[in-house]
């Protein structure tokens, strides 16, 4: 309900165009030695990445009928929630809370957002451990103690809710083969966003690098925070310091990535939101 509340609030979407306003307002002209092309030429490529590639990977993952098109809009207005709450989570909370008022029970839309979330994982994992970064002991045991923690979750839901396990059968191997293509080749985007963002600050590394050191901050998400101000943002800019690049491009690099997510985070998402609540009026006008 407070979700919905959210969706519906003109004040929540004032708040989001004031805060996609702000962030750069305030943070771009204390940035040094800021040139706004190559995050211009990474953003292009990433957009295409996170609001295309990434909702066909959860299409991909979900046994049910609905078109491209729904994911496309569904997934756009996820990750608008998404940058206005903390850690992210509104993003998955709307994600279930479309496929629910699409037709599926909520332990299939659990699955489906579920599975989408761990072969974006897995395909993760798989870009760090190629670029060859050694994720440091404590990372290591807190994702470990995640895992073990998600498993006992599952166990007791088993036997005290029945209603939140799937009735549909799981994504076979070719449906998680496609979708792990699809996550390597958000990979790919991440890194093109990353690369404009630190050459916008006269810097540079080796793709590779910069996916090594964004893998390794993402352990860190399991803190939430908000975009731009994570524990994960922390730990990406100092994950940039070790690689050799000065404390303030990678502060720098890291508030820019951040600040320009608002940017189709809000022009796809907002547009999405105003469609998909002009839809659920009209849909309630005819059922009345």
């Amino acid at each position: 309900m407070q979700l919905r509340a959210l969706v519906h609030s003109r004040t929540a979407l004032v708040l989001g165009i004031a805060i996609s306003l702000l962030v750069p307002a305030i943070t771009l002209p204390r940035l040094p030695h800021v040139s706004l092309w190559p995050i211009a030429l990474g953003l292009l490529p990433w957009v295409i990445g996170k609001y295309v590639l990434c909702p066909l990977r959860w299409r991909a993952l979900t046994s049910t009928d609905l078109g491209r098109p729904w994911f496309l809009r569904a997934y756009a207005e996820s990750e608008l929630l998404g940058l206005l709450t903390p850690g992210h989570i509104g993003a998955d909370v709307w994600r279930m809370h479309r496929l629910s008022k699409a037709g599926l029970g909520r332990g299939d839309a659990l699955a489906s957002v579920g599975a989408d979330r761990l072969v974006g994982a897995i395909g993760l994992a798989a870009f760090v451990a190629f670029a060859g970064a050694a994720l440091p002991v404590r990372m290591l045991v807190t994702a470990g103690g995640l895992a073990l923690a998600a498993l006992a979750v599952l166990l007791v839901v088993r036997r005290v809710r029945h209603d939140l396990l799937p009735t549909q059968p799981l994504p076979r191997p070719r449906q998680l083969a496609h979708g792990l293509l699809l996550s390597a080749g958000y990979q790919l985007t991440i890194a093109g966003l990353l690369l404009g963002a630190l050459a916008a600050t006269g810097h540079t590394l080796s793709p590779l690098q910069l996916l090594g050191a964004f893998g390794a901050s993402q352990i860190a998400g399991a803190v939430p925070g908000p975009n731009g101000a994570s524990p994960r943002d922390g730990a990406l800019v100092v994950a940039l310091v070790a690689l050799g690049v000065p404390l303030a491009a990678a502060a720098a690099a890291v508030t820019l990535k951040a600040a320009v997510a608002w940017l189709p985070g809000l022009t796809l998402g907002g547009v999405s939101l105003v469609l998909h609540r002009r839809t659920v009026r009209s849909t309630a006008l005819v059922a009345a």
